[in-house]
């Protein structure tokens, strides 16, 4: 379980492994119309490819990538394995369904001492962000789009903390302006 900490508390003498867990929505999915199994768009996967090279850029390695059991998912998952070329583990991961509580891998994710991507949808990525920094899943604490990243870090003592998010239209250079603005 993380433990929320303020700045001026002192550390827990119990040291834990640091590490950071990348947390992504999967990226925009075509309609169940088009393709039943709503694998990836074709602007979901341009999506996704901006924000995985991103990440190599920015020198992210990690050893696992974890995703759900749905098609988009997996393809999401597997464009970063391919841009972040780590050789990190890719496999599929039960209990990451939207609907699915989150109480069971906070306290596995609690125990993990490898940088890992989770791969997965909403509301299960918001919650679990909540649940780790909060420690209560009805706490929004961020905004995931398709094909956006979440970063937490634990620090030593067990405390998760968000340290990055991006969103694909950060790196689009479509961000447009209040159209409202006073001259």
């Amino acid at each position: 379980m993380s433990i929320l900490r303020y700045p001026h508390e002192k550390s827990d003498p119990r040291k834990v492994k640091t590490m950071k867990l990348y947390l992504v929505q999967h990226g925009e999915a075509l309609p169940k119309e088009v393709d039943p199994e709503r694998g990836l768009s074709d602007q979901g996967k341009e999506d996704v490819t901006h924000i995985a090279a991103f990440l190599a850029k920015g020198g992210i390695q990690v050893e696992r990538i974890f995703h759900s059991s749905k098609k988009r998912a997996e393809q999401t998952a597997r464009l970063f394995e391919s841009c972040l070329s780590s050789g990190a583990e890719l496999c599929q991961k039960e209990g990451i369904s939207p609907l699915d509580p989150v109480d069971n891998l906070a306290r596995e994710v609690d125990n993990w001492q490898d940088d890992t991507i989770l791969v997965g949808h909403l509301p299960y990525m918001g919650e679990l962000v909540s649940r780790l920094v909060a420690e209560k899943e009805d706490v929004p604490l961020v905004n995931f789009q398709p094909g956006s990243v979440v970063c937490l870090e634990r620090d030593e003592t067990g405390s998760w903390i968000i340290v990055l998010m991006v969103r694909p239209e950060l790196l689009s250079g479509d961000i447009k302006l209040k159209e409202n603005q006073s001259a």
